[in-house]
């Protein structure tokens, strides 16, 4: 989206509740962003898969996408937008994933702006830490893992599999130690990529594209 048709830009930031260090973002959205394609945004903002439920509690009502099984919304989220919201500076709310392992995001408008000549909207400006794996147990289990799996811990096991030339045979066990390796190197450029590459919508093709950004 460019910047100059949008009526106004709202910055938000984004902090994973229960997690030390803070996983957060901090993005620039359009005042027409709907809450579908919020939704979306913190998708690709934390690296997840759109794989399971959500909601966004705002002014105590929750919004969301309906799916089988899921809570059922009485406002259409590819429609509600930010600006029907009438959000001020200051105020919060919260995005819910995955009811499993209970992912909540702390939401805050920080600012309200006019958009900037030539630049495109979303995008996100600042963030620390990737986004957390998303069916690991909840924000609890994911610091317990943090402990297990320490920068020492990991090269020592990375370079174990190499030196005994098991690299095929233990392909998912390498991927799962590159990203805690990786877990404080925030790839900022390839997220907004991302975020330009990928249409906000419930396309499945969309949802294919969101699965991973890479570490």
């Amino acid at each position: 989206m460019n910047g100059s048709s949008a009526p106004s830009i709202i910055q938000l930031k984004a902090v994973i509740s229960g997690i030390s260090p803070m996983i957060w973002r901090r993005v620039l959205v359009t005042a027409d962003t709907t809450i579908a394609q919020l939704h979306y945004i913190l998708q690709i903002a934390f690296g997840w898969t759109d794989e399971y439920l959500h909601r966004f509690v705002i002014h105590a009502k929750p919004y969301g996408i309906h799916h089988i099984g899921g809570e059922w919304f009485s406002d259409d989220a590819n429609t509600v937008t930010l600006l029907d919201l009438g959000l001020r500076v200051r105020e919060r709310f919260l995005y819910e994933y995955n009811f499993f392992d209970n992912w909540q995001v702390q939401l805050r408008v920080e600012q309200i702006t006019k958009p900037k000549p030539k630049q495109t909207y979303p995008i996100c400006i600042e963030g620390k830490r990737n986004g957390p794996i998303e069916d690991c147990g909840g924000a609890w289990a994911f610091q317990e893992l943090r402990q297990e799996f320490s920068e020492a811990s990991v090269a020592y096991r990375m370079a174990k599999i190499l030196v005994n030339d098991e690299i095929t045979q233990r392909r998912g066990e390498l991927r799962q130690l590159s990203y805690w390796l990786l877990l404080d190197r925030l790839d900022l450029p390839k997220l907004n990529q991302r975020l330009q590459q990928s249409p906000l919508s419930e396309d499945p093709a969309f949802r294919e594209e969101i699965i991973f950004i890479d570490t």
